[in-house]
């Protein structure tokens, strides 16, 4: 086990000694920055946090240390880096990055990085962020969604959904965290309001009347957090998590009621979507007609009482719109 960093008073390093360590891959993401953020405004201070990055001298990995994080440098694309990052840790959180570099090899590859490194290093218990291998659901010859890159429905979601076994294989102690739509997506990628020359807004989510399971981007690590409290009760487990889950009416409702203007529902057709003149609509649009055409289990597959046992906070979309409304830009 590492030496706990000295920090100041006896008391504190008597008890961050005494805390394990949680290894967390992506530290400076969205994902990975809200792991990290949980565990050092953890009260019970049951484990210490090793923030993974790349780049420790960037302004996020620095104001990481500041908060009090242990820092330390890894790639995903170097298992033997990985091995470093992970030594001593009781618990690793594994993530990985399609919209970088937009290659399911590639994330399939960092996944198998991260999974070997864990079991190499000895790690307890690992979180692999992962979704749904739709091919499960819609095989590559099934003509109902375009194949993408030859061999894929929805790339994003298969690479990841094709690396549970890998985890699985390798006997590595892992709970599969299914994760959802994050509403923080309306504040960047263009997925907000559109305004219209008229003045007009227009909230484009191809979902038709089905619902769609979201979150606070910072609520998947606080869960995370949660099922690295359960200890060894969620591992093997598949737990997804989702805040609410709504219609495009009841986004756009809400939408409305948070920005003081009415905003209008376009269910535009899946083909439309994919043919949006953006890097990875086609991606997209295969996804939201995957969580349309399979809302009962996609949904079914991200429980919100679960969610909210994991972490009590759990935002609901009109809280998070409370507080986030002010960033989504409508111009």
């Amino acid at each position: 086990r590492c030496e706990a960093p000295r920090i100041g008073g006896t008391k504190l390093e008597v008890n961050m000694s005494d805390s394990k360590v949680i290894a967390v891959v992506g530290a400076t993401g969205a994902q990975g920055g809200g792991l990290v953020h949980a565990i050092l405004n953890d009260p019970d201070e049951e484990f210490r946090v090793r923030a993974v990055t790349r780049d420790p001298s960037s302004d996020k990995a620095k104001a990481l240390a500041d908060l009090g994080a242990e820092v330390v440098a890894a790639d995903v694309e170097d298992v033997e880096s990985l091995k470093k990052a992970f030594d001593g840790a009781y618990g690793a959180f594994c993530v990985t990055f399609f919209w970088e570099h937009f290659s399911p090899e590639k994330e399939a590859g960092h996944a198998r990085n991260m999974a070997m490194a864990a079991k190499e290093a000895g790690v307890e218990h690992v979180i692999w962020s992962t979704l749904e291998d739709t091919r499960q659901w819609v095989p590559v010859e099934d003509d109902r969604m375009p194949t993408l890159m030859e061999t894929y429905k929805v790339p994003h979601f298969d690479a990841k959904g094709a690396s549970d076994q890998v985890f699985d294989e390798m006997g590595v102690p892992t709970t599969f965290l299914l994760t959802s739509f994050y509403w923080d997506n309306l504040i960047h990628f263009g997925m907000g309001p559109q305004k219209a020359d008229d003045g007009s807004l227009t909230f484009v989510l191809p979902m038709g009347d089905k619902k769609l399971p979201g979150i606070a981007a910072e609520d998947i690590g606080k869960c995370a957090l949660g099922v690295f409290k359960r200890g060894s009760g969620l591992i093997g487990k598949k737990v997804g998590i989702a805040g609410q889950h709504l219609t495009g009416e009841e986004m756009a409702s809400a939408l409305s009621d948070a920005l003081g203007s009415k905003v209008a529902y376009s269910a535009v057709p899946f083909d439309v979507y994919r043919s949006f003149d953006f890097p990875g609509a086609d991606d997209l649009g295969n996804m939201f007609q995957f969580k349309h055409d399979f809302e009962d289990q996609f949904c079914g597959a991200r429980d919100l009482e679960l969610s909210r046992s994991l972490n009590p906070g759990l935002k609901t979309f009109d809280g998070w719109l409370a507080e986030n409304k002010g960033k989504i830009s409508v111009e």
